[in-house]
């Protein structure tokens, strides 16, 4: 299956290509965060397929009640364990906290905590699949995996314990801009794990 991964930055380039099929053989597209919706809202629509997605800590709160804080036509997966064309997925949103009142960022321990309440829904893949987790998507990267030292960009640790706890095929993030991808690795191996920084988009394989 090919996924077409996006996050952080519109790609004008994106609009050309998916309108002349240049995305035809994608069956899946996954956000990892702060994108307008209007551009999850043209992907889904003009491609055609199931799009998923977390917030990143540029997006709104979600409120059912309030059109403005979801992406229509596409699945909020945050916090969640889905079933997508017969892959596992999770999603966390958000970022570490670096804001007292800023919208969906978290302490170290208050993504502990989310990672937590996923664990009934992992468990019962592993023992219906064979599989707890196929793709983790998530806004921020795992510590020490393609984050940087500012507050704000930061990875946060219960990632690192969900990826090898769970070991999915792939964790996609976004939240780092990699600008200088020579010199700066956008994919690292945790276990069987690829964790790729799909800034600003990404086409994989799974």
């Amino acid at each position: 299956m090919k996924i077409l991964a996006v996050t952080d930055e519109i790609v004008e380039r994106i609009y050309s290509l998916a309108s002349s099929g240049h995305f035809a053989d994608v069956e899946l597209v996954l956000s990892c965060g702060d994108l307008s919706y209007t551009y999850l809202e043209y992907l889904v629509t003009v491609l055609s397929v199931p799009l998923c997605y977390v917030p990143g800590n540029h997006d709104p709160i979600y409120d059912p009640s309030w059109d403005n804080s979801r992406a229509e036509g596409c699945k909020n997966i945050d916090g969640r364990v889905v079933r997508v064309r017969g892959l596992s997925l999770a999603g966390l949103g958000g970022s570490p906290r670096y804001r007292p009142e800023g919208v969906n960022q978290y302490t170290q321990f208050e993504m502990t905590r989310r990672v937590i309440r996923l664990l009934p829904s992992l468990l019962w893949n592993r023992l219906r699949y064979g599989r707890a987790l196929d793709i983790l998507v998530t806004h921020s990267p795992p510590f020490g995996v393609h984050d940087e030292e500012t507050r704000a960009h930061r990875g946060l640790h219960a990632l690192n314990w969900l990826v090898g706890w769970a070991k999915p095929r792939y964790h996609l993030h976004g939240h780092v801009h990699f600008h200088r991808r020579n010199l700066v690795p956008s994919t690292t191996s945790l276990g069987p794990t690829q964790v790729v920084n799909v800034y600003p988009y990404r086409l994989i394989e799974i």
